[in-house]
């Protein structure tokens, strides 16, 4: 294979590593270990809920949105989880807006590795800043997504227009 056929995607590697950790729930270690926050890439603790960068991030600022509880699907949460889940979306999509300014977003969930799942134990949901045209010749051609900013450098922007505006309000 030629050099110029190789993409070089280094930043893989940790996932990759990661798909055999000891924890079988990057977020229930996020949920137990606060004074990681910056590092673990969280943006917003609140009573029911945490919201996280993507760590593998479909677009820049991709959230994930979770409850603190351990649990797999829709039906084993509780009303006010699922308020608190959906007021984030919306908190989040604000911060986003604000931050990158996206022409819309993608909210979705997905249940079972089947459906695309990644982390299936743990319900999640998925926002992603989308923009048009963004899918652009590296995804059609070679089914990869350029990033354009750094993780650090997008949460150090949400979390200081989270302050500015006082997000996640209304929770």
């Amino acid at each position: 294979m030629a050099a110029s056929n190789i993409l070089w995607a280094p930043w893989r590697m940790p996932y990759i590593q990661g798909l055999t950790q000891k924890s079988p729930c990057f977020l229930c270690d996020y949920i137990r270990t606060p004074h990681q926050d910056r590092e673990n890439l969280v943006l917003w603790r609140t009573p029911r809920c945490l919201v996280v960068l993507n760590r593998f991030p479909y677009n820049n600022g991709h959230l994930l949105i979770a409850p603190l509880r351990h649990i797999a699907a829709l039906k084993e949460a509780d009303e006010a989880e699922m308020l608190e889940m959906l007021k984030l979306v919306r908190e989040a999509q604000k911060a986003l807006t604000l931050a990158v300014q996206p022409h819309g977003f993608n909210v979705g969930m997905n249940f079972g590795r089947c459906a695309g799942a990644g982390l299936p134990e743990h319900l999640h949901v998925h926002i992603v800043p989308r923009w048009e045209g963004d899918t652009n010749f590296m995804s059609v051609c070679s089914d990869t997504k350029v990033i354009s900013q750094s993780l650090a450098e997008l949460y150090d922007q949400l979390s200081r227009l989270s302050q500015e505006h006082h997000l996640p309000a209304g929770l």
